[in-house]
């Protein structure tokens, strides 16, 4: 029996999510580049503003990433000087991360970005149904798995 190319087309739900994630997010880094951040620095410094400083670790678990890429995603931000990375006085093996006032300021320069690209995604997907999309995103982030169980 000969395979065609449509026996091989299988829906994958993980193909589909990244290519959306692929696609979107090259949108969203496209508009935050004035500002010069990406959109999963945006993220990591809004996530410090609203929640002040916290351990590495915790901000991998709000972000849904583990906590050896997070880490490779703050020594840019620690570069410039956005944030800063330092061990816990409470627990050495611990690092605390901080918005600095310089990236509290980039933060504010962006904001304004984002708010544009935010809007013209739900204008164009449709607010409601955007809406619906972060709900069922969300969800999936309750299903069970562990992908960062060691």
């Amino acid at each position: 029996m000969t395979r065609t190319s449509k026996d091989l087309d299988i829906a994958c739900n993980n193909l589909a999510l990244r290519k959306a994630a692929r696609y979107l997010g090259a949108t969203y880094d496209k508009a935050l580049a004035p500002a010069g951040l990406r959109a999963t620095q945006f993220s990591i410094l809004q996530k410090l503003r609203a929640h002040g400083e916290m351990t590495i670790t915790s901000l991998a678990d709000m972000i849904a990433m583990d906590r050896t890429t997070m880490a490779s995603n703050l020594k840019p931000l620690a570069r410039e000087g956005l944030v800063t990375v330092e061990p816990s006085a409470a627990d050495r093996r611990a690092r605390i991360v901080t918005i600095t006032p310089d990236g509290l300021a980039r933060f504010k320069a962006a904001l304004p970005l984002w708010r544009a690209v935010q809007g013209s995604f739900e204008e164009r997907f449709g607010a409601v149904a955007a809406a619906q999309l972060r709900g069922s995103l969300e969800a999936v982030l309750h299903t069970g798995f562990e992908p960062w169980a060691e």
